[in-house]
């Protein structure tokens, strides 16, 4: 058994320990995105983006329709929410809408309200998702492609036939005697095989782990961020309070010893990898959705978050990181 593989046993082992432990606090994640929707057709599409600013509330109703648990929460700059409850409850008829917008153009709540998805519940902890909200501007973008059902034209009534006079019959050529048979050419040789394609490093399957992205032979693979990068930019207010707002990328990349040190190298990894990689298993967003619901949970969440982020940047023992020397 390879080194990582006995670390993962390891930390899978702890957080089966730190479950069994009395007095943790047990709670319930609800999060989600909210997009704008700039072309006003009711759904997501390459226009659309994560909107800042939109408070959104996530409520429960009993059969009369009386709102019986309510939580409100504001986007992030990724268009983010999460919303925490005590407890476990069970919130699978819960629904979430936007309420109200903030000062952009795009600030007209549109679409329906939607039911929140049970994830996971486990370890006294539960956590729903809950497909993309939309708001909309005023009027739709000028970029935006025009409805697929456009008003048709009013028909115009076709002009009335007229009658030619009769034709004299058409001239007809005699009949071509049939040409002899081609002779039988010999078979061509078969075209040798094309060389194969070099692999597109975006669309390969990699993952890297933390050692990797602080090699500098490997500084050409940062792409969206800088290694000076403030921690507190990439992954937001949550992350800025419990790190501070002068911590760069490069730095916490180097920690190590304590849990939220760990979740914070380990979602720095993950955060590049999913630029580097499409097929990585956490895209951008969902690598900061996640990293905020550890740092909003307990200790014990904030470890599952890291062990995930773990197996995920290790390629689940079956992905290698495929980095070359930068030239």
């Amino acid at each position: 058994m390879g080194s990582l593989q006995i670390f993962i046993s390891a930390a899978a082992l702890l957080v089966l320990v730190l479950a069994a432990i009395d007095g943790a606090q047990a709670n319930t994640m609800v999060s989600g995105t909210v997009f704008c929707d700039q072309c006003k057709d009711g759904e997501r599409s390459l226009f659309d983006y994560p909107i800042y600013g939109i408070k959104v509330q996530v409520a429960c109703s009993d059969s009369n329709g009386q709102v019986t648990l309510s939580r409100e929460e504001t986007t992030n700059w990724f268009g983010n929410y999460a919303v925490q409850f005590d407890g476990t409850p069970d919130l699978s008829g819960c629904y979430a809408k936007v309420l109200s917008s903030g000062q952009g153009s795009c600030g007209i709540p549109a679409g329906p309200a939607q039911s929140l998805k049970l994830v996971f519940r486990m370890f006294d902890m539960g956590m729903y998702a809950v497909d993309s909200l939309l708001t909309q501007p005023a009027q739709p973008m000028s970029f935006c492609p025009k409805s697929s059902n456009p008003v048709p034209a009013p028909v115009t009534p076709a002009p009335p036939r007229q009658v030619t006079p009769a034709s004299p019959p058409p001239f007809r050529l005699p009949p071509i005697a049939p040409l002899p048979p081609m002779p039988h050419l010999p078979p061509l040789p078969p075209l040798p095989p094309l060389p194969p394609m070099p692999p597109v490093p975006f669309l390969e399957l990699t993952a890297c782990p933390h050692q990797s992205w602080t090699r500098p032979e490997y500084k050409c693979y940062w792409r969206a961020v800088s290694p000076d990068t403030k921690v507190a930019v990439v992954f937001g207010l949550l992350a800025a309070k419990r790190y501070g707002t002068d911590l760069t990328l490069r730095q916490g990349l180097q920690g190590r010893g304590e849990p939220y040190r760990t979740l914070l190298r380990e979602g720095i990894t993950a955060f590049l990898n999913s630029y580097n990689s499409l097929q990585f298993p956490y895209n951008t967003i969902a690598v900061v959705q996640h990293m905020n619901s550890g740092l909003m949970g307990s200790e014990r969440n904030v470890l599952y978050t890291a062990l995930r982020f773990i197996r995920a940047n290790s390629g689940y023992g079956k992905v290698t990181c495929k980095f070359t020397a930068c030239k």
